[in-house]
């Protein structure tokens, strides 16, 4: 059983270090990592390259959490699930591939939330968008999105052990966040707004 663990922890990993938005920048002639936010997550796509781009790379991140977290329900139940997704996160935040130079993990924890709760991921999905939809900060929303989740969770299945695996993956989500924490709180983070093309 270690042995799976291990083999489910090693490919949600390296599934979690392919970044679309890299890849997707490189393919578009350029680095996401030197431009805008220099993040190489979803928002940062949107605004320097469109929003169509933007929406390809929140949908290829979402997927490796999906494909790591089905992966590891496949191989060993909710255990694995939760091994697989948490190990995509975690690539995705430090890519193997790219010198361990990633995103902030929001949407591959999306991805991961769909397998392993859909209907709390979808009411935090739903509480983000509209945070997002009143106040304009994409950091603000994405974290109070993953936040929500570990409090549906919690209040869906307990805490242990989903909720707490759910509670740490969104520090570490929050964590990533810490500079966009600090602009919030001086009143200086960008309010979300789309390249003119």
């Amino acid at each position: 059983m270690v042995f799976k663990y291990i083999l489910i922890a090693v490919v949600g990993y390296l599934l979690g270090s392919i970044s679309t938005g890299i890849l997707y920048s490189n393919y578009l002639g350029t680095d996401i990592r030197t431009q805008g936010s220099k993040n190489a997550g979803a928002t940062n796509m949107a605004r320097v390259h469109g929003l169509s781009k933007g929406l390809v790379t929140l949908l290829g991140d979402c997927l490796k959490g999906v494909l790591a977290t089905l992966i590891g329900l496949w191989i060993a139940g909710q255990t694995g699930a939760m091994i697989g997704g948490a190990a995509a996160a975690i690539g995705h935040m430090w890519p193997v591939f790219f010198g361990f130079k990633g995103g902030k993990g929001v949407a591959t924890l999306l991805g991961v939330g769909l397998v392993i709760h859909p209907v709390v991921l979808l009411i935090a999905l739903a509480i983000a968008v509209a945070t997002i939809a009143l106040t304009k900060y994409v950091s603000l929303g994405s974290m109070v999105g993953v936040t929500s989740f570990t409090i549906g969770v919690i209040i869906a299945v307990g805490f242990w052990p989903v909720g707490l695996w759910a509670g740490a993956l969104s520090a570490l989500c929050c964590w990533r966040h810490r500079a966009n924490i600090q602009r919030l709180l001086k009143g200086t983070e960008n309010k979300f707004s789309l390249k003119k093309k």
